[in-house]
This record gives C-alpha cells, structure tokens and sequence, in this order.
C-alpha cells in the first residue's frame, strides 16, 4: 500500500474561458436563414478596406503636413538665426569704419605723414594693415575710388564740378569719404565729388565790314 498522498491535478474546465477575451477577426455575414452569405462578406470586406485606406491616407498626410511643417520651421529658425548672425557682424564692423576713417584722414596729407617719426608711423602702418586684414577675412571691401564711374547704389554725390573732358563725364572727381561694402550689401556709401561733362562752346566772331 502506497502512503503518499495522490497529488491532485489540477484541471480547467470550459467555464473558466473568458471568451469576451477572444477578439474577432472577421465578422461574416448571414442569410435569414442562418447560412452564411460569401457574396455579402466579401462587399462588407471590401467596405471595411476602402475605410482602413481611407484611414490610412488621413494619417499619412496628417504625418507629411506635420514633417513638412516642421521642416519649414526648422528652415525659418534656421535663416532667423542667419540673419541675426549677419545682422550682429555688421553692426560691428560699422563701428570699426570711423576708425579706418581716421586712419584714411591720416594718410591723405602725404607729406605731413612722412614727416612723422619713421618707428611710429610703421607701427601705425602695420596696425591699419591688421584693420584690412580683419576686415577682408569678413568680405568687407572698401568702394570709392577716383576715376570710378559714379553709382548711386554706391556713392553718394556731395558736389558736381564741370570738366571738359567728356570721358570724365559722370566720374569720381574726388573721395570725401570711403565707402564699405560686406559681400553684395553697402555698409556705407561713398562720400564723393562728380565730374560733369560741359561742352565749352566759342562764340562766333562778329566780322565788320568798313563803310564805303
């Protein structure tokens, strides 16, 4: 005789089966009279499809509008951020303009500013050389030299003085003031004299005949 207690099994009858659990996948349709119905299963199936693409196509384009959107605000921040970038860089390279201006104003009395003392005037030059070099590394490039034709976009006209030459006409008669440009855009234009083409005529000769 066996002393050990016989384990129960345990078992799991029907009713312990939620069926509520069981999703259905497909629902088919049915006759009155209880049969199932292929052709209206199928329509019904065909009905369900064109909702899910339906469906389908609304999010997609919900998801495309939303990248493109985004897209077009990262693009705006993006060109924001360009502009203040640029927009900071001239506002400081224009404050650097009047001290190449007093440079320029220094140089213009060549023989004053040969007269200074050699060492100082170097380290003048070679500091004014550096001011270039800083300001060609940003695009910056001066406008306005004599002989140049006369821009209105680049220059800015302080007084026309007439010449004879008619290919003179409409030229830098002189440079008041340097111009700056940063790339394409005028920091500042050129402060500048015009010369205006006049056609000198000669009055005719009067011709006196004597009286008889």
């Amino acid at each position: 005789m066996n002393n050990e207690e016989e384990k129960e099994i345990p078992t799991v009858s029907d009713d312990s089966v939620d069926l509520d659990d069981e999703e259905e996948v497909v629902e088919f349709e049915f006759n009155d009279d209880g049969k199932e119905d292929l052709m209206k299963t199928i329509k019904k199936l065909k009905s369900d499809l064109r909702i899910i693409k339906k469906e389908k196509e609304e999010y997609l384009n919900g998801w495309q509008k939303e990248r493109a959107d985004f897209a077009n605000y990262k693009k705006q921040e993006d060109d924001r951020k360009t502009m203040l970038s640029e927009s900071m860089r001239e506002r400081i390279l224009s404050r650097f303009l009047t001290v190449m201006d007093s440079f320029n104003m220094a140089f213009a009395n060549k023989q004053a500013w040969a007269k200074v003392d050699e060492g100082w005037r170097k380290g003048v030059e070679y500091i004014y050389n550096q001011m270039n070099t800083v300001f060609e590394e940003y695009g910056v490039k001066a406008i306005g030299e004599n002989g140049d034709v006369f821009d209105p976009n680049l220059h800015e006209s302080m007084e026309m003085i007439e010449t004879d030459k008619k290919d003179d006409d409409h030229k830098l008669a002189e440079v008041i003031q340097k111009g700056y440009k940063l790339a394409e855009r005028v920091l500042r234009p050129a402060i500048v004299k015009v010369y205006e083409y006049k056609d000198i005529e000669t009055e005719p000769e009067l011709v006196t005949t004597e009286e008889e």
